[in-house]
């Protein structure tokens, strides 16, 4: 193993955790830094994103109290032997896999070398790159999932157009030459129309379905479901054979010969992630943060984000 200023395994740090099986809720703790296997790096954790389901996220095999979390960007500190491409001192940003020896909601994560990592720019901050590889991630698989690629000027529609994924969703579509509609609450339209969207509809409007079909007449080609719910809601502004990914995992009703696939969480996706930080070093790509917390107020992180109402992504960024 090859070393650079890291803590030994069993030094203690602070982490937030799940403490049973049976109690969701989570809480600060002293535990132990991870060991870290021949395949794995040792990483120290600088910002975290936050998603609604890390409490949730455990591993088939798993201790407790177990440190939650599977978003991070931070340092190498430590490689294993097996680890090629990656040495201490490189930034990285990364989703890991649910590891038994804990999340990223900590000083310091061991992640497994071929879990997905991109290099971090010089020019983009921790937070910056903490927010974008599972949001990225899911925008780019929910695409890959279509059952054929959309053809240029096609319409797509985004249920939740201005979360951590569809803000991202909406520029990544506008370079693919689609045509975008999306939906969010109001004081969110004039924010995604500056992304892209030529169609903004608010969720709460009860019209806001014919709205679409009067913009779009033929309906819709596709459409990303993201928030919890929205698959059937979006059904009737979707063309008849078209296709709507329910990101959220609704389940999977449909008519009209419309194709509703889940998310593909099969794909490598590796070098979109990279795209997308180099994207944020050169400015091509804006990357939304509603709210940096720090470490200490994690707990109000993880109650914000429970709100679903977030614009952009909620990150927790560790001194």
């Amino acid at each position: 193993m090859t070393s650079h200023l890291g803590p030994s395994a069993g030094t203690r740090m602070r982490a937030v955790v799940r403490t049973s099986p049976a109690i969701t809720a989570v809480e600060f703790a002293d535990v132990s830094v991870p060991g870290f296997a021949a395949d794995e790096l040792l990483v120290r954790v600088q910002a975290i994103g936050v998603g609604v389901h890390d409490p949730l996220f455990l591993p088939a095999e798993v201790q407790y109290p177990y440190t939650i979390g599977i978003e991070a960007a931070g340092t190498v500190v430590a490689v294993g032997e097996q680890v090629t491409g990656l040495g201490p001192g490189d930034r990285i940003a990364f989703v890991s896999a649910m590891q038994a020896s804990g999340g990223t909601w900590a000083q310091y994560t061991a992640v497994r070398g071929d879990a997905l990592i991109a290099s971090v720019p010089d020019d983009v901050d921790a937070a910056t790159a903490a927010a974008l590889p599972v949001a990225g991630s899911t925008a780019v698989r929910s695409f890959l999932s279509l059952p054929d690629p959309l053809e240029s000027g096609s319409v797509l529609f985004i249920a939740g157009g201005s979360g951590a994924i569809g803000t991202l969703a909406i520029q990544l579509a506008r370079r693919a030459g689609w045509t975008v509609a999306a939906s969010a609450s109001p004081g969110n339209h004039e924010y995604m129309s500056s992304l892209g969207a030529e169609m903004t509809v608010d969720y709460r409007d009860p019209d806001w379905q014919r709205r679409i079909l009067d913009w779009s007449p033929h309906g819709v080609q596709a459409a990303l479901a993201i928030q919890p719910g929205t698959t059937a809601e979006s059904l009737p502004v979707v063309t008849d054979a078209g296709t709507i990914v329910t990101v959220s995992g609704d389940p999977l009703a449909t008519e009209r010969d419309i194709t509703v696939r889940g998310l593909d969480q099969t794909a490598r996706v590796d070098a979109v992630l990279q795209t997308l930080l180099d994207g944020a070093a050169d400015g091509s790509l804006q990357v939304e943060i509603e709210r940096d917390y720090p470490f200490d107020a994690a707990l109000e992180a993880i109650d914000k984000v429970r709100q679903r109402h977030a614009r952009g992504k909620v990150v927790i960024t560790i001194e």
